[in-house]
């Protein structure tokens, strides 16, 4: 070949191997760099199958399981893959038009993407599941049905404290601080009750199956012999302090009332019983028909998602007494044997307040005061305890009886596993100042003393301050889970941390349980007795008041009982709050004594069987009703803080 040609050939030899370098390059790009067209071939020839775990199961404390886990199905979809299906006929079995197919396939793709499952129908009845499994073959390719567990509660009790699951909302899906990151569209998470609190204990994890399909697009087998699954891993399982036979009763005997039930175990403040009146069945939440049970709930009137057991404020009345005592007792501006006139009323005050209790014997110490639940007696230690020249002055000693009853759980959260706790309300010099404008003093709110005025607590707080009582000083933080099986995380730990109250001394205790006692034997609590037990209670009827269109009205009273028993070693502390119940002894104190006989004894008595279908048959809803519809939007319970500034003061300048 000629010398004058070599130069043509070079050219066209770089030439061809720039184009061999330019398609390896690309080759390499698409092959290895670029995971575009490797997702679409896969998604083609492999089917992405989601697995949803077991959601850990509640258990009460004697292992009985309160909730289990059901077998429904969730219709899924493949936008991408819907190709020559009856259109017509799965919407004529789902109960939609057209337009609705079109709009639930076009969030599929919003929320999924094409190549992507995603929730088409969820939770599906057993009839339309039915129909669907007989005839998927004409849904196919890109539709499957997909196992979901869901929610089913044996003893269908403990809706408010449960709580309940759903599908996870968009607003959590699009958290900006990615808290949900884990979830997915469609997946379910625990809304409320312990279903939140313990949400990543429950939730278990997700697994993943990858099918290869045919040329049909129908699952073929596992691809690689499940080399790249991943298996479901069920959730763990919570072991509850919570009695659930007990909690049964207690529903039964709140129903047709308006009010709440505590109970806890003093010993480790394990939660033995939480009822809010009035409630419903949680299985409305579970299943198909769950949006629909829900709406009907929640435009209910009477509020049945509203968990008065810890979210309610009451004004505790009478018996909030033994607390106004130990402070007294403590602060030694009394002795056991300290007595004061009990005739009717209290003067000492400018002015002559008046009550029902009118007996010079009936406070001749602290035991009988206790016992016949004196008012003026009470409201003679609120003072006494303020006015305490120990402390230097009256806003030091309000604020030092403040400090007490903060130690005692009042006037701030007391960390139940749970959310939605509310604090209270306790006067502190803070408070005083603001609603009296700086000028006040001990008969300011002398009130407080008997459970009235500016003191307001939830039915948690009074069972936890009889805990503190019956363990003469102390208390864990109420709770319902004790354990968690297969668990070794400090997630428990706070709840089983001991808490003390001030250095309230034995004495003051021991003087203060004689007298609980001496009112269950003798006093307004006779009704609370149980053979061959010892009982030690404390009876409350708070005064229910409302300004109304201009004038104040009297509603129905609030009947309350505390108690605990047996008296020494307890087991059980309870409160029991019905609302416009009238005295505590009509319907608080019979309620909470067959519940603490229930607990203690497993039965209740023969001769007690008359008294526990009375409280069955009983209804005071009614009567709540009317009093919150004369309120409107002001509930005569549960009194906003800044409108229980505005309405005690208004009682303080008309009682004067």
């Amino acid at each position: 070949m000629s010398v004058y040609n070599q130069p043509r050939k070079r050219v066209i030899q770089l030439i061809m191997l720039g184009t061999v370098l330019i398609i390896v390059a690309r080759l390499f790009y698409l092959q290895v760099i670029e995971t575009k067209y490797s997702k679409l071939a896969d998604a083609n020839a492999h089917l992405r199958k989601v697995i949803y775990p077991s959601r850990g199961i509640i258990y009460d404390r004697h292992s009985r399981p309160i909730l289990r886990n059901e077998a429904l199905y969730d219709l899924m979809v493949t936008p991408a893959s819907v190709k020559n299906i009856d259109t017509a006929y799965l919407c004529q079995i789902l109960g939609i038009d057209g337009e609705e197919f079109h709009k639930r396939i076009v969030n599929s793709i919003i929320k999924e993407g094409r190549v992507r499952q995603s929730v088409f129908a969820s939770l599906l009845p057993p009839d339309v599941y039915g129909k669907l499994q007989e005839s998927m073959y004409r849904f196919q390719p890109g539709f499957e049905l997909v196992l979901r567990p869901v929610r089913s509660y044996t003893y269908g009790v403990g809706a408010n404290f449960l709580g309940y699951i759903s599908e996870i909302p968009p607003s959590m899906l699009n958290d900006s601080l990615g808290r949900w990151s884990a979830y997915r569209q469609g997946d379910y998470i625990g809304r409320t009750g312990l279903e939140a609190t313990y949400e990543s204990i429950l939730m278990g994890q997700r697994g993943i199956q990858y099918l290869v399909k045919d040329n049909l697009n129908r699952p073929q087998g596992s691809l690689e012999n499940g080399e790249f699954d991943t298996a479901a891993i069920a959730g763990k399982n919570l072991r509850l302090a919570l009695d659930v036979e007990l909690q049964v009763l207690g529903e039964k005997m709140m129903k047709g009332k308006i009010g709440s039930i505590v109970a806890i175990d003093p010993s480790t403040g394990g939660i033995l019983c939480m009822v809010s009146a009035p409630t419903f069945d949680p299985n409305l939440l579970s299943g198909p028909y769950r949006t629909q049970n829900f709406n009907k709930l929640y435009l209910d009137t009477t509020r049945p998602f509203y968990n008065r057991a810890i979210q309610a404020m009451y004004p505790p009345g009478s018996t909030f007494k033994p607390m106004t005592g130990l402070i007294a007792l403590d602060e030694g501006v009394i002795t056991p044997a300290f007595g004061f006139p009990c005739h009717g009323g209290y003067g000492l005050c400018g002015r002559f307040i008046k009550c029902t209790h009118s007996n010079p014997g009936h406070a001749a110490n602290m035991r009988t005061a206790m016992a016949n639940s004196c008012n003026s007696y009470f409201m003679h230690l609120y003072r006494l305890s303020v006015d305490n020249n120990k402390w230097g002055g009256l806003r030091k000693g309000q604020q030092k009886w403040t400090e007490y009853l903060n130690a005692m759980g009042f006037g701030l959260r007391l960390g139940v596993d749970m959310p939605g706790e509310s604090k209270g309300v306790v006067p502190d010099t803070a408070r005083m100042d603001r609603v009296y404008r700086g000028s006040w003093n001990s008969c300011s709110e002398v009130y407080v003393g008997m459970g009235q005025g500016q003191i307001i607590a939830t039915p948690l707080q009074l069972a936890n301050s009889m805990c503190i009582i019956a363990n003469r000083g102390s208390y864990y933080v109420p709770h319902f889970v004790q354990s968690i099986d297969n668990d070794n995380s400090d997630v428990l730990k706070k709840y089983k941390e001991k808490h003390s109250v001030a250095h309230i001394s034995n004495e003051a205790f021991d003087n203060i349980i004689l007298g609980m006692e001496d009112v269950v034997t003798k006093g307004t609590a006779r009704g609370a007795q149980i053979d061959g037990v010892a009982v030690c209670g404390k009876t409350g009827t708070a005064q229910n008041r409302a300004f109304i269109n201009g004038k104040w009205e009297d509603l129905k009273d609030h009947s309350l009982f505390v108690g605990f028993a047996p008296r020494d070693n307890p087991k059980i502390a309870i409160a029991v709050i019905v609302e416009n119940g009238g005295f505590g002894s009509t319907f608080a104190v019979p309620i909470g004594s067959i519940l603490m006989e229930k607990y203690l004894t497993d039965s209740v008595s023969a001769k007690r069987q008359p008294i526990l279908q009375k409280m069955m048959e009983g209804v005071t809803m009614s009567a709540a009703i009317r009093a919150k519809s004369k309120l409107d939007s002001l509930n005569s319970v549960n009194y906003a803080v800044d409108e229980a500034d505005a309405l005690m003061k208004k009682i303080l300048l008309k009682s004067k």
